[in-house]
């Protein structure tokens, strides 16, 4: 068994994580000094997620949807058609209401969702062709509201933008006019419903690969956070469970397990479980023996942005069951969690 006082080991083992690889043995001669090299690392496995399915690319044509402004045009009818604005002679068109109608004088209420633009003449010739014989008919799209994408976090124009032609993710990233410099692509996600979806936006922008350049649809989110704020989480056997800041984006495992004043590393929370994102679609699953960290046999843990740390409270067979265990915590902070861990062990389809 080990027993040692936490505080104090570990308070030393961050300060000899200043030192340039070297450690002390209070069982050696005074004055000694050896080379520490090995890693405390006993056991790794990279996960792969499941890439996205490229799909085709959408009908160029646009459909009308709830939100979207038509400007209705009946030659030789114009009290039938859409109403201008006699100040200027604006066009003041017609919006598509919630349940996809849009609504005109004399025909009333007209089901147009859904219905590209030429459909939609189709559709309202029939309608006028109740009343008029052989009605001609032009409709233009004043105002596009329908498909709307939201771009959240650094980019220079974020906000929402409403699609008028099928976008690639690439394309609309370029409609918030791009990404500013403390972009952390390396975080940075797609979110499609409640899901976020296997997208490496680092390897589409930095790698230049075309794979990741998927087509987005109406309600899609593309977030990217800030490489400010960045964090750890710790969770398990710690007093203090939850986010461990990195200043200055530097922390070793000893460092975080302090800071989230670990309970006790005798038996089990000696084999510390670490997460690790590398990107969407790719992360690994690490062992780390802290004790060989404490007794000065291997370097500290150095940890990266987002890893997930989780200290043992009781045995722990294999990955299935430290996840079992951790589930209920990830879930508590999953909008906090690197995309890899979100798409891999918080989507409803494991």
């Amino acid at each position: 068994m080990i027993k040692l006082d936490l505080k104090m080991a570990l308070s030393a083992i961050v300060f000899l994580s200043h030192l340039v690889g070297c450690s002390s043995y209070t069982d050696l001669p005074a004055g000694t000094v050896l080379s520490v090299e090995d890693t405390p690392v006993i056991s790794s496995e990279v996960i792969n997620v499941e890439p996205i399915v490229a799909d085709e690319k959408p009908a160029h044509d646009y459909r009308v949807g709830s939100g979207d402004v038509l400007y209705v045009n009946v030659q030789g009818v114009p009290e039938m058609g859409s109403p201008v604005m006699n100040s200027s002679s604006k066009i003041q068109g017609n919006r598509i209401d919630g349940e996809g109608n849009i609504h005109l004088p004399l025909v009333g209420s007209v089901h147009i969702a859904g219905q590209t633009v030429s459909e939609v003449e189709a559709t309202l010739r029939t309608v006028f062709s109740l009343y008029l014989n052989e009605p001609w008919v032009v409709v233009e799209v004043a105002e596009y509201h329908s498909q709307p994408i939201y771009l959240i976090g650094q980019f220079r124009n974020s906000g929402t933008v409403y699609m008028e032609r099928p976008l690639t993710l690439l394309q609309g990233i370029s409609e918030g006019g791009g990404l500013l410099d403390t972009a952390n692509l390396s975080s940075a996600r797609l979110v499609r419903g409640d899901k976020t979806m296997p997208v490496d936006l680092y390897a589409l922008l930095n790698g230049g690969s075309s794979s990741q350049n998927v087509w987005l649809q109406s309600g899609d989110t593309i977030y990217v956070p800030d490489d400010k704020n960045l964090n750890v989480f710790v969770f398990g056997a710690v007093d203090r469970p939850g986010p461990v800041s990195m200043p200055n984006g530097q922390l070793t495992l000893p460092q975080a397990l302090a800071s989230a004043e670990i309970d006790d590393i005798r038996g089990h929370g000696r084999y510390i479980r670490i997460i690790r994102s590398h990107s969407p679609v790719r992360g690994e699953l690490l062992v780390v023996d802290l004790d060989a960290t404490l007794r000065g046999r291997a370097l500290p843990f150095v940890l990266k942005e987002g890893d997930i740390v989780y200290v043992p409270r009781s045995k722990v067979g294999n990955w299935n069951e430290a996840i079992e265990e951790i589930l209920p915590s990830l879930q508590l902070v999953s909008a906090m969690l690197a995309p890899f861990v979100q798409i891999e062990y918080l989507s409803d389809n494991n």
